[in-house]
Parts: structure tokens; sequence; C-alpha cells
């Protein structure tokens, strides 16, 4: 599996990053860390490539270099709207764009909240697009007990929806 992984926004980016190094290591990763992300330490994923955000010319950047699904994790509100509208100004919000239409998996990870009513909007309207719209929501049937636990269960339900094998969290009915 190819993944593309950008990092956008600067609160929640530990999620980002944990995304990518609880990853098998059998799946190729291209990261990529909007300007106004945290500086993001090296990942423990030995599959890796980084690219910058500005690159609008990178390898992930075009349709043809067949990518199986895109993550945006945290996605911010700008990068949001960016791609709700088609604007692709910057290399997450163009791999965004290529993945719609390349009709692949694309999945947000909306990071603010309380939402506004133009959030929502733009997140129904990628919605009906077959954008994936899954914020880090705690699901309370985990019985997390601490931080780390919440994460693995949140990265896991994303995995889950992109079709990555995991272990991350306790299934319902595995007890």
């Amino acid at each position: 599996m190819r993944l593309v992984v950008a990092i956008t926004g600067a609160s929640g980016v530990q999620l980002g990053k944990k995304f990518v190094d609880y990853l098998p290591s059998n799946i190729e990763v291209h990261v990529v860390v909007s300007d106004n992300a945290l500086t993001v330490e090296s990942f423990e994923n030995k599959q890796v490539t980084m690219h910058s955000s500005n690159n609008i010319a990178a390898s992930i950047s075009s349709g043809s270099f067949r990518v199986d699904a895109t993550a945006i994790i945290p996605c911010s509100m700008n990068t949001l709207a960016k791609v709700a509208c088609g604007i692709s100004d910057n290399l997450p919000s163009r791999v965004a764009a290529v993945a719609l239409k390349e009709q692949k998996k694309l999945l947000l990870a909306p990071r603010e909240l309380p939402f506004s009513a133009i959030a929502l909007e733009n997140m129904q309207k990628l919605a009906t697009l077959g954008v994936i719209i899954a914020p880090p929501v705690m699901g309370y049937y985990s019985e997390s007990s601490n931080l780390e636990d919440m994460e693995k269960f949140i990265i896991g339900k994303w995995y889950d929806v992109l079709d990555i094998e995991n272990t991350l969290y306790e299934r319902w009915g595995d007890k």
C-alpha cells in the first residue's frame, strides 16, 4: 500500500505523527507537513518519504503516482476549506484534490471545535463526495484509561476506514 499523510495546522500534530509511527512497516508512506504545523521530529517508520509543503511538483501531487489513500491528520479548518472549494495552492491541498479526482480514499481529521456552520457545511459537501470526515473523537466504550490508549483507539479507527490492519484498540465483543 502507498499512503500519503499530510499534517496541517498546529493543534493535534502529535496525532498525525503517531498515525505514521504506528503504521505497519510494509506501507510506503509519503509525509507532507504544512508550514503552519509544528516542527515534527523524525518518524519511527523507516518507509517515510518527507515532502515540502511548498513543493507542488512533488511526485505525490500527480494522479499518475498511484496513491492508494490520503489522510490529512490533523486537518486545519484552512485546509478543509481549500479542499472543499477546490483550491490546491500547496502540497496538502493538492494531494487531497488528486485523491478526489482519482476517486481514492481521502480521510480528513478536522481538529478544531466547536465546528462553525461554515466548517460543517464544508464537511457535509466533502462527505457527499465520498471523503471520510473523521475528527479525533473518543469512543467511550473503548474504556481507555490513559491518553495513549485514547490516541491508539482514534488512530485504530482511522486505520480501519483506510483498510489498514491493526490491533491498536480492543474491538467491541473482543473481551
